[in-house]
């Protein structure tokens, strides 16, 4: 990636690129004077505040020409033509080397080395780049949490448009000492930003050299202006009757403020509520990103500077003093408080509470507080990262008695509640507000009598038009339903798909009472999969064999493998075995999978079943049952009781052990 003012890159070597002759620098200076002015303005720590920074970005370029070499004697005198634009040079090279070498230490030491470097005088005026877009906003403050090295590095890479090689010399000649380690921060900074990284880096946000210009207080001016004549007028009174020998105690310096960490500055621009972030209200609609970073912000109060204010006020204070908030936290997510300004999704009245919800990239945030004035408010954070067209769909804004209300994603068009466990039942109509809030859906039953679920489907403006189903966890964002079906041997792994398919709802009808014991645990998604049939005994049916997958945010996941008789209504019957916290058994990742359970038939006789998953080709019981059978299934009629250790043969894999068992099989009983 490389801007239109920049030079092919070049590599330099550690140290510095030779001294030019000052007319050459001049030269090449004047001529990209606002590409380094800029570059140095990047660089330099946001804590200076906008019009110090200004004025410390051009004062670093300028002086960068002091170092140049002096001019040889003799030259003819006359004007310099700059090289031509596009022209790689070592004068370039040198400049670039200076302005990054002084902008680093300006940055490590603002104090220090600004101080010895005069500023331009600007007198009554403040000075300061003009606002950007919200993009450009969100990298700023991004830019801000960062280290300098790390700007430094991003900039030489989008800015200057360098190898990361070249990069990586140029860091160590400016005497950056981990420079490989900025260039990969910089490199995981500018793959988040994405492809328009270049053109935000261009924009007036970091332009210094295209300003706006204000007043400072003027009545504080006037004020120091008076004192200012009063003391002369003083001095020049107690001037004619001092002793000339007599010397003045200079004045005690003041006492130095403390330094205003990045962090701080950061921390205090996520906490402005006129800085939150708002996304154009069709933006979702032409975007290849259709996430929650598109969603516009919606609601009667978005407007109402006050409530903004209170919920990130109560955020900010993260688990520090929350009197007064009651804060509630689903599990694996950060409760650290917001380091950039926020998105803003929503705003308004809900339920008898003003409720706001933000994102920042990787966690919502619900604030309610109620209108009454009695009882606490209400802080919820949930991790939100890589929230797509499905996981990104809908957000809860209020709980009550009657269900939850969502407020659905723009790119939803219709949306309808349906019982889980009830297939043939069509779904019924939910009613939407004019700013996507649903009405009350209700929760499911604890007898599990009912199990209501979100049927909604995408716009064709995004080319998705698809539906999909969402339960209610009791979390912010619900889970997002699948069902992956067994293929037959031989034939490829099937992938997970949409379950609102006659075959999906009749699939989840049998699974659904198990979703109200995953409330709570931080659910993203869930899929069943269907990893065998089998034919049972004596004629008695076919059954299923069964692994559901619950997918958490922080890309974990929790597997049951249960057994389904041939009835419909019979509920599955879980596999004994550990329910492990983090294994990659039913994904893309883990797609080999054996189990077996005992089985009594309708005639008294006991079984002992087993199947395996599609690349499953031979199958060994041993222990209380002891059988070995080709294939994906097995069946031994026996009177004993046990754990029994299976092993499968999968080609090109090896052994598999049966479901639960995590020793070597010892090969006896």
């Amino acid at each position: 990636m490389q801007s239109h003012d920049t030079f092919p890159s070049t590599d330099i070597p550690h140290a510095a690129p030779p001294r030019p002759g000052r007319n050459d620098a001049e030269a090449a200076l004047v001529e990209h004077y606002p590409r380094f002015v800029r570059l140095a303005h990047l660089i330099l720590p946001p804590a200076l505040g906008r019009h110090r920074r200004v004025l410390a970005a051009h004062a670093l370029v300028q002086k960068s020409l002091a170092a140049a070499a002096p001019s040889r004697p003799g030259r003819a005198a006359g004007p310099t033509v700059p090289a031509q634009r596009g022209e790689p040079g070592q004068v370039l090279a040198w400049l670039r080397h200076g302005v990054v070498a002084a902008a680093l230490r300006a940055a490590a030491h603002p104090r220090w080395s600004l101080g010895r470097t005069p500023l331009p005088t600007v007198l009554g005026l403040r000075l300061f780049p003009r606002a950007g877009g919200d993009d450009e906003l969100a990298l700023e403050s991004t830019l801000a949490t960062v280290a300098p090295e790390v700007r430094a590095a991003f900039a030489l890479r989008v800015l200057e448009g360098l190898s990361p090689q070249s990069a990586v010399l140029h860091l160590a000649a400016a005497g950056v000492p981990a420079p490989d380690e900025a260039l990969r921060s910089a490199e995981r900074l500018r793959t988040a930003v994405g492809p328009d990284a270049e053109s935000l880096l261009h924009g007036a946000q970091f332009d210094p050299c295209t300003v706006q210009a204000r007043p400072t207080d003027l009545l504080r001016r006037r004020h120091r202006t008076r004192l200012g004549a009063f003391v002369a007028a003083l001095l020049v009174v107690a001037s004619t009757t001092a002793v000339l020998a007599l010397r003045p105690a200079p004045p005690a310096p003041p006492a130095p403020s403390p330094p205003v960490t990045a962090l701080a500055a950061a921390s205090a621009l996520a906490a402005d509520p006129r800085l939150l972030l708002r996304a154009p209200a069709d933006r979702w609609a032409d975007t290849a990103r259709v996430d929650l970073t598109r969603w516009p912000a919606r609601g009667a109060r978005t407007g109402d500077t006050a409530l903004l204010s209170r919920a990130l006020d109560a955020w900010a204070r993260g688990t520090g003093d929350r009197t007064g908030v009651r804060l509630t936290v689903t599990p694996d997510t950060p409760t650290s408080p917001p380091s950039a300004p926020a998105r803003l999704l929503f705003a308004g009245t809900v339920d008898g509470s003003a409720v706001v919800l933000l994102h920042d990239g990787e966690r919502i945030v619900r604030y309610a507080e109620p209108l009454t004035g009695q009882g606490d408010a209400v802080l919820e954070l949930a991790r939100a990262d890589d929230a797509d067209v499905t996981a990104g769909a809908a957000v809860a804004v209020s709980r009550t008695g009657q269900g939850a209300r969502f407020l659905l994603a723009p790119w939803i068009d219709e949306s309808a509640v349906r019982d889980l466990l009830r297939p043939d039942v069509p779904a019924r109509r939910l009613a939407v507000s004019e700013d996507g809030v649903t009405d009350p859906v209700a929760q499911a039953s604890d007898d599990c009598r009912r199990v209501p679920a979100l049927q909604v489907r995408s716009s064709t403006r995004i080319v998705e038009d698809h539906s999909f189903l969402l339960a209610d966890l009791g979390e912010l964002s619900p889970a997002h339903l699948t069902w992956t079906p067994s293929p037959g041997t031989g034939v490829p792994a099937r992938q997970p798909r949409e379950a609102t398919s006659s075959a999906g709802l009749a699939a989840w009808a049998r699974s659904a009472c198990e979703l109200p014991g995953l409330r709570g645990t931080g659910v993203r998604a869930l899929n069943r999969w269907e990893f065998a049939h089998q034919a049972l005994p004596e004629r008695a049916g076919r059954a299923i064999w069964t692994c559901t997958r619950a997918e958490t945010w922080d890309g974990r996941g929790r597997v049951a493998v249960a057994w389904e008789g041939p009835d419909p209504g019979s509920r599955p019957v879980r596999v004994p075995g550990p329910t492990p916290e983090d294994t990659a058994a039913c994904s893309r990742f883990g797609q080999h999978l054996l189990a077996g359970t005992y089985w009594t038939a309708p005639s008294g006789a006991r079984y002992y079943l087993a199947a395996g998953s599609r690349a499953v080709t031979a199958i060994t019981a041993r222990g209380p049952v002891s059988a070995t059978v080709r294939g994906q299934a097995l069946a031994v009629r026996t009177k004993a009781d046990g754990q029994v250790r299976l092993t499968g043969t999968v080609a090109g894999s090896g052994e598999l052990r049966g479901w639960g068992e995590t020793e070597p099989d010892s090969g006896g009983p």
